[in-house]
């Protein structure tokens, strides 16, 4: 088969296979575009699309010629050395799904199988006048063409999207104070979305802190060194002290169906982490003097469309399974009560932020198709990252104790959400989408999304704290 022509088909599987990483990976299940730490990253993605977009639109009808052959072989260099740098900084910022890693290899692989061909022409290429000469392969070199078109604009969203990141990073430097004295905490789930902006503003308040976490390495990279890293409680001795713990480590909830060996996954990444944290204070030589433990508003179970009832911290709870996980979350927390320490579990809603489910919320609202889901009834209880940084570091000053709501004062329907959300986009509202599709895929999951709850943060409230982002169009317009 001629070289050249080999070489092009090689490349058209090369866009299918990057349209692929760039649409599942880094749009939805690792959202790059709102990861603090991916600015590099997004960048160099930005300077490869251009080069991609530029050599796919070339190669679809030319044929380098002469000088233009060394041109080529140059592009060529410049786009080794960025997938090198863009390896070394995937591998320093964040931990790579094995889809991803098992999508960057095969890419990696066909990349320098259609480069090497190309390169074989080059001697042939160098010996002919210089020229670009129109040198079109039918459909292929239309579908070369697309590809590089959709390429090119992927780099402008990654610019954009990088640039973006920069001007969030900056609002990221708002103070938060947990305390007049420097303190030591023990952070878990710090490479979380949550986690890392906790740790973040921690630093800036001049305490001192502990992670732990299974990719000690990655979380020494992404807080620039400036916390101690241990990946087991084994690793701490009984003589280390800590002023406050707080576990914020747990799988993902929503994903794959609550299958029995998914049920048993989470229940030992919150309730069995959460057992070991209490065995170690048990034996600690010095006990903290608070732990914060996270957990759930999907406690109260659920409400069904048209249930205005207002649940606040006492409210009772319906048992389904993720009631159930959150209850025994809490009752392993509240174990280190037994030893003298102050626990205060917090109940999170819908925590919006620029990582977490937010992203993948407002994606068909982006895309012009945001509308009701499931008939738009269903209570939808959220909060704005900084206030979750806020009222852990309320917590953390005032010794608070017990359950708290981690919910803004306003609660709103899903349909009033996606409302609210669209005309902060400049989108259209009215797409209704519905709910059954849903719970074929999720099962009980879907409860999740489609029946909800209307909680109240009446603790922090009463506490006096003050909501720094308590109606979700100002919250969106912080992030968006």
């Amino acid at each position: 088969m001629n070289t050249h022509l080999l070489a092009l088909q090689l490349m058209a599987f090369q866009g299918c296979l990057g349209a692929f990483d760039t649409l599942y990976h880094h749009e939805l299940t690792e959202a790059l575009p709102g990861r603090a730490t991916a600015r590099r990253e997004l960048a160099i993605h930005a300077l490869r699309a251009t080069i991609y977009s530029a050599l796919f639109i070339g190669l679809a009808g030319w044929a380098f010629h002469g000088v233009w052959a060394l041109v080529l072989l140059a592009v060529f260099t410049v786009e080794i050395v960025l997938t090198l740098w863009d390896f070394v900084v995937e591998d320093r910022t964040r931990l790579l799904p094995a889809t991803e890693r098992v999508t960057h290899t095969v890419l990696a692989m066909n990349g320098g199988a259609f480069i090497a061909l190309l390169a074989l022409n080059t001697p042939d290429w160098m010996a002919l006048p210089t020229a670009l000469t129109w040198q079109p392969h039918g459909g292929l070199s239309v579908f070369l063409a697309l590809c590089g078109a959709g390429v090119g604009v992927s780099g402008v969203r990654d610019a954009f999207a990088a640039r973006a990141i920069g001007r969030l990073a900056l609002r990221e430097q708002a103070a938060f104070s947990f305390g007049g004295t420097e303190r030591s905490f023990l952070v878990t789930g710090a490479t979380g979305f949550i986690g890392q902006r906790l740790v973040r503003a921690l630093l800036r308040d001049g305490h001192r802190v502990t992670v732990l976490t299974r990719q000690a390495r990655q979380a020494a990279w992404l807080f620039d060194g400036r916390v101690d890293c241990v990946d087991s409680m084994a690793q701490l001795p009984s003589s280390r002290r800590f002023d406050v713990v707080i576990n914020l480590a747990g799988a993902r909830i929503l994903g794959w169906r609550w299958t029995a060996a998914r049920r048993a996954a989470l229940r030992a990444s919150r309730v069995g982490l959460t057992n070991k944290l209490v065995a170690w204070i048990a034996a600690a030589e010095h006990k903290p003097d608070l732990m914060v433990s996270a957990s759930a508003i999907g406690y109260y179970g659920i409400q069904r469309p048209g249930d205005d009832a207002v649940l606040t911290e006492d409210a009772a709870r319906q048992p389904m399974f993720m009631s159930d996980l959150c209850r025994e979350w809490e009752q392993a927390a509240q174990g280190a009560t037994a030893h003298g320490v102050r626990v205060a579990c917090t109940r999170f809603g819908l925590v919006l932020g620029t990582q977490g489910a937010l992203p993948m919320l407002l994606l068909p609202i982006k895309l012009g198709l945001g509308g009701p889901l499931g008939g738009g009834a269903q209570w939808l209880s959220w909060i704005h990252v900084d206030d979750v940084i806020g009222g852990i570091a309320h917590l953390c000053r005032s010794g608070g104790a017990g359950v708290y709501n981690f919910t803004a004062p306003e609660s709103l329907t899903q349909a009033q959400f996606n409302r609210v959300a669209a005309g902060v986009l400049h989108r259209p509202y009215g797409f209704p989408t519905p709910g059954w599709p849903m719970r074929l895929m999720l099962g009980e999951q879907a409860d999740l999304l489609l029946e909800g709850q209307r909680v109240a943060p009446a603790r922090l409230l009463g506490e006096g704290y003050a909501f720094r982002h308590p109606h979700l169009d100002g919250a969106l317009r912080s992030l968006l």
